[in-house]
């Protein structure tokens, strides 16, 4: 599906102000998809405070059907919890690799949110999966590495709620 972002905001730094608001338009004629979603600026630079107003607006209903929680947000940091669900599992047992990955970029991409900047969206993601993940609830933490003019590198880590042993590896380029 094709994004395109409308800015309409005059920025003063990295912040915008707050009564403003930019629109995202999300259109696909192959699939008969049409929508207008307004982002809130003063959600941005993402903190704990408007991290869960953001996630509403931006992420994609099969997205908040994760059941992303316990969100914590610091500088160029955001983490959050993915409770196991039957709903994401194989017969095996085990949770798929493309719900795990959607959590990843989920949490990356709010990561990069805490800047103020509004990205173009995802370019890269290269996960590796160490182990399955099975029985368990899991922590997703990603951290930028570098802040670009017209990029952001982050890592991000998801591992086994109790025992903290490593599930998945990814690395993540977003644009702006």
């Amino acid at each position: 599906m094709i994004a395109e972002v409308e800015n309409t905001m005059t920025l003063t730094g990295n912040q915008a102000p707050a009564t403003e608001q930019t629109t995202q338009n999300e259109s696909d004629p192959a699939l008969g998809v049409r929508r207008q979603m307004t982002v809130p600026l003063h959600c941005l630079p993402v903190t704990d405070a408007t991290v869960l107003e953001l996630y509403e607006y931006v992420m994609a209903p099969w997205v908040k059907m994760l059941g992303l929680r316990e969100f914590k947000v610091h500088s160029g940091i955001v983490s959050a919890m993915l409770p196991q669900s039957d709903a994401l599992k194989f017969s095996s047992g085990a949770v798929c690799g493309q719900a795990i990955m959607a959590a990843i970029d989920s949490i990356a991409s709010l990561s990069v949110g805490t800047t103020g900047r509004i990205t173009k969206g995802t370019v890269y993601q290269h996960t590796h999966f160490l182990r399955p993940a099975v029985n368990d609830d899991y922590y997703v933490r990603a951290e930028v590495l570098r802040f670009g003019k017209t990029s952001a590198f982050t890592e991000t880590r998801v591992s086994f709620a109790s025992t903290g042993k490593l599930v998945a590896h990814a690395s993540l380029e977003f644009a702006f």
